[in-house]
């Protein structure tokens, strides 16, 4: 993707990790220039009359009664952006940065918060030119929306913060210069428009279901690796058994299933080994299912959010009317977020399951912990121990943030989303994720050594010689934690699926009602 042109409406998840991410450039529609032409004519005209509005001619938050005259509004909106630029932590990836900007051009393009165009055309500068706000990741409650966040990303735009440019962090002002950008003066109901919104949980959020998609078809391709390893029964994913259970998740994992394992020389009919397998095996569809019916959903209300005006007060400039409503609240991404959080640490729970029966001789009738020479070689044991452990940890990061409120602004905003920190911790949790994944792919590779490679089915083959790509049977005990990085990095990446769907199509297809 090479161009993503900025309509206000009509953002995909595909567009947003092409900007943040990758290096599409972005323009902004005809269309949309004149909308916010017109909604900006009709604020400069309040200002004229010097209407009491809110955030235009008053002050913020417990001081909406204030009064601001029109020789302050500039002094007003700059105070607003230093004042609320209170962000602590860790800073943000920069691709979550380039993220929470295109939200913001997309949000600010439909017409309905006053600014001028110079605002969205510096914000696409930055992105076009890859001039990156410093934004701390601590300080949103999640509404007025993602007020502290977005403050440090305007920052720089001011010729104030700080900002990476060419892999340098430097002062905004300088970063500027640099990139020949000139520096903004804000006015009337401008930084008001900037900072109050949902764009940096947005961000997290789009950047989460991107990579819990991948690691999700990842999962279901380690799944089929361990189940080969297990010698698994395959009749529990019979189409027969979702159709009377028809959970459009459940029958589109089953369907995966039939199609990764097609082919196998090392899968058996009940009875031949066992009557049935584990739990961890024989539910995938009904578990993993479940998990694809939560992103599903996230998706779409993240969809929705993303074309949404979150701003207040917003201007109907035709309807000659402003109104202070809550579009900022973050609610429907906090509770998304928190359901997904739950979802993807349930992939992980049970792919640490796989895991713990391919080590376990008892559980698998492979060597104790894969390796031939148990007793002076420990195996994958402790590779278990680590993805044990990341699953507790996505057991405590899964508690909802949603839940929880703070008041704020002495009781103005006396109840709060926590959505910065719900779309935030999901990040963890799909990071922990992917790295259990991996675990399972390394660990698979290996059970597969002792049933004969050769057998295994076309499309988890293709995985079988990525893996091996970069991490070698084991033989004698060596480190491992470089293996189960590598591991990492192939679920990270996406090279399985890729690799996978080159060949057989999507992993996932969700059939039609």
């Amino acid at each position: 993707m090479r161009e993503v042109v900025i309509l206000g409406h009509g953002l995909t998840l595909e567009q947003i990790v092409a900007v943040s991410r990758g290096s599409a450039r972005v323009v902004l529609a005809s269309e949309a220039r004149q909308n916010v032409r017109v909604a900006r004519k009709y604020v400069e005209e309040l200002v004229r009359q010097e209407r009491p509005v809110y955030g235009i001619t008053t002050g913020f938050g417990k001081f909406s009664d204030t009064f601001i005259s029109g020789h302050q509004t500039a002094e007003l909106q700059h105070n607003l952006i230093v004042s609320h630029a209170c962000g602590v932590g860790q800073p943000y990836n920069t691709d979550v940065v380039r993220a929470m900007m295109l939200l913001r051009v997309n949000a600010l393009a439909k017409g309905y918060s006053g600014v001028r165009e110079d605002i969205i055309d510096s914000l696409i500068s930055f992105l076009n030119q890859r001039v990156h706000p410093v934004v701390p990741s601590q300080g949103s409650l999640g509404a007025s929306g993602d007020l502290a966040p977005l403050a440090h990303m305007v920052l720089p735009m001011l010729g104030e913060g700080l900002a990476e440019v060419d892999g340098e962090v430097i002062p905004g002002a300088e970063a500027l210069l640099r990139r020949g950008i000139p520096v903004l003066s804000l006015s009337a109901k401008e930084g008001l428009a900037l900072i109050n919104g949902t764009q940096a949980m947005g961000a997290n959020l789009a950047l989460a279901l991107y990579d819990a998609r991948t690691t999700l078809k990842t999962a279901l391709v380690a799944a089929g690796m361990t189940h080969q390893a297990l010698r698994g029964i395959t009749a529990a994913y019979d189409e027969k058994v979702s159709m009377v259970r028809p959970h459009r998740g459940q029958q589109a994992v089953a369907l995966s299933l039939v199609k990764l394992l097609t082919g196998s020389a090392l899968t058996t009919s009940p009875g031949e080994l066992r009557v049935q397998d584990a739990y961890s095996l024989r539910c995938i569809p009904q578990v993993y299912g479940a998990c694809l019916t939560a992103l599903a959903h996230a998706e779409q209300v993240a969809e929705v959010e993303f074309n949404s005006a979150t701003d207040n007060p917003l201007v109907f400039a035709e309807q000659d009317d402003v109104i202070s409503a809550g579009n900022f609240h973050g609610e429907p991404l906090a509770l998304v977020a928190d359901y997904l959080s739950m979802a993807v640490a349930e992939i992980a729970n049970m792919s640490e399951r796989r895991i713990e029966r391919l080590v376990n001789p008892q559980l698998s009738g492979l060597p104790a912990f894969l390796t031939r020479s148990g007793g002076v070689n420990s195996g994958f044991m402790i590779a278990q121990y680590t993805a044990a452990a990341l699953v507790s940890e996505n057991k405590v990061l899964s508690h909802p943030a949603s839940v929880d409120s703070i008041p704020s602004s002495a009781n103005q905003e006396d109840h709060v989303s926590m959505g910065g920190m719900a779309c935030r911790k999901l990040r963890e949790i799909v990071m922990n994720t992917q790295r259990v994944i991996g675990i399972e792919l390394v660990t698979a590779a290996q059970g597969v050594e002792f049933q004969g490679h050769s057998g295994l089915s076309p499309a988890t083959a293709t995985a079988y010689r990525l893996i091996r790509e970069v991490v070698a049977p084991l033989g004698d005990d060596r480190i491992m934690y470089p293996d189960l990085n590598s591991g990492y990095e192939l679920v990270q990446s996406g090279r399985v699926v890729l690799a996978i769907e080159e060949h057989m199509g999507d992993i996932i297809v969700v059939p039609e009602r």
